[in-house]
């Protein structure tokens, strides 16, 4: 064999050997998991929404993805750690409630990236947790969409605001309601309870026969599989519920009046790839309307009239391009709408 068939024969072999250690060593996907609040799977809300942004990162992108489930506030912490511990690439907190255990274990596994729902952080505790992504949303915007829709469906004006847990992420939910409830019209009264909790069907059925016995005829949940309860009751007593976070007309097809939709899911999914973009540091994104992350249901789903819907479109394009600001807090809604 002459000296350059050799020299060839050579190159050739070192190309294949590299080319087969490319292969074998191909960098794995990425794997991501999620620690779901104590609501669960199947609250047909605000954790399954999530869970939607999981099945996408798995099946749009290949990623490796797993769920755990928490029965009680104190699993949080564990939970997360044992995600992190067991190699996952991002962990996700699903909820507000997971703040503490997140930055807390966050700190403890700096090499693994977090990102939590309904939660920013400081500037100053980004210093001190660079590998965490807060997404917050414009839950006000959407609902005051709903509200639109509710002070325009209503018969009896009196409306209903259930709540989960008393916290500042429900009450923009109550605050963008109210606003769009009282633009529409000064004159309606709403009612507001808040449950105390996100997963007690029971206790959002007694809360909503309480306000349909007080005159409302709508009544608008934000309270996680407790508004599952709600809805239950909209349904015996013949009366419009108004879903929160997924479409949850499925549940009561001719008493599901519409849902505000979070998308929880576009904010798992996005989220995941800016955590694991090179040169990442800590930061909060905010998500509304003009993100499309906040709005009503498909209108497949819509069970409010042509001239309300329209009417709450209207709004929807006003608010995303920023010509109107929804209310964030109850009292300010309170104090710009309210009739005295």
């Amino acid at each position: 064999m002459s000296s350059l068939k050799r020299v060839l024969v050579v190159f050739l072999a070192a190309g294949m050997l590299v080319g087969c250690a490319f292969n074998g060593f191909a960098a794995p996907a990425p794997k991501v998991g999620i620690v779901f609040d104590i609501g669960g799977l199947g609250d047909q809300s605000f954790n399954d929404s999530a869970n939607v942004g999981l099945e996408r990162l798995k099946k749009e992108l290949g990623y490796g993805t797993r769920y755990v489930e928490s029965n009680t506030p104190s699993d949080y912490e564990p939970n997360l750690a044992s995600l992190a511990r067991e190699g996952y690439d991002v962990v996700w907190g699903i909820g507000f409630l997971m703040a503490d255990a997140v930055q807390k274990v966050a700190k403890q596994f700096p090499n693994t990236k977090f990102g939590i729902i309904d939660h920013g952080y400081s500037d100053a505790e980004y210093k001190e947790i660079p590998n965490v992504l807060g997404i917050l949303y414009k839950e006000h915007e959407g609902s005051f969409l709903v509200g639109v829709l509710a002070a325009l469906t209503t018969k009896t004006n009196t409306v209903g605001f259930v709540g989960g847990m008393d916290i500042p992420v429900i009450h923009r939910f109550e605050a963008g309601y109210k606003a769009g409830v009282w633009k529409t019209n000064p004159n309606i009264n709403i009612i507001v309870n808040y449950s105390g909790a996100f997963d007690d069907p029971g206790k959002g059925k007694t809360i909503a026969e309480s306000m349909f016995r007080r005159n409302a005829d709508v009544v608008f949940h934000a309270a996680g599989s407790t508004g599952i309860g709600v809805i239950r009751a909209a349904e015996d007593h013949g009366k419009w519920a108004i879903g929160v976070d997924s479409d949850q007309n499925h549940l009561a097809p001719n008493n599901v009046l519409n849902s505000m939709i979070k998308r929880v899911d576009v904010g798992v999914f996005e989220g995941t790839k800016m955590l694991l973009k090179p040169g990442f540091t800590g930061r909060t994104v905010v998500l509304g309307l003009r993100e499309n992350a906040v709005g009503l249901a498909p209108e497949k789903s819509n069970r409010a009239s042509a001239a309300a819907t329209a009417k709450a479109r209207e709004w929807a394009n006003i608010i995303a391009r920023g010509e109107y600001v929804v209310p964030e807090f109850p009292a300010e809604a309170d104090k710009l709408y309210k009739k005295k």
